[in-house]
């Protein structure tokens, strides 16, 4: 059975792990102190909010998000970032923390939850394309 709630104090370590994974996966590697401040994020639970998903009790997956102010609507949901663990992977965890995400912006009165992948992710983008709808957007950024 797969539960989704709020990341607790005693979830840190395999938080981090699955972190870790979710970085690896886009080929970066952060430093120590990125972990220190998401993880204060997190726990102060204002700007920057995550869930983690367990199943049998271990946490498997993990789902950083955020509201912003939109132009043309009301606040909108970013799923910044999604991750399963490669053993717990086919068994619903990404679709219950896409769920659980989705649930917790309608109580904020967000208009929309959002994300992105990349275009090679086609494990995760089977999923998407189930739940979510590819409204072709394609994604630009300029490092600073």
């Amino acid at each position: 059975m797969i539960t989704v709630a709020k990341l607790d104090a005693a979830d840190r370590a395999a938080w981090e792990v699955l972190f870790t994974g979710y970085n690896t996966f886009y080929e970066r590697v952060l430093p120590a102190d990125r972990f220190d401040i998401a993880w204060a994020g997190f726990q102060e639970d204002t700007r920057i909010h995550a869930l983690g998903a367990k199943l049998d009790g271990q946490l498997v997956g993990i789902a950083h998000f955020l509201t912003h102010a939109s132009t043309t609507t009301d606040d909108v949901c970013y799923l910044q970032d999604l991750f399963t663990a490669p053993e717990a992977r086919g068994k619903g965890v990404a679709r219950a923390l896409i769920a659980a995400v989705s649930d917790w912006a309608r109580t904020q009165h967000c208009n929309r939850v959002y994300w992105s992948t990349h275009e090679s992710n086609a494990t995760a983008r089977r999923l998407y394309d189930q739940v979510a709808v590819n409204r072709g957007f394609i994604l630009y950024l300029i490092p600073l």
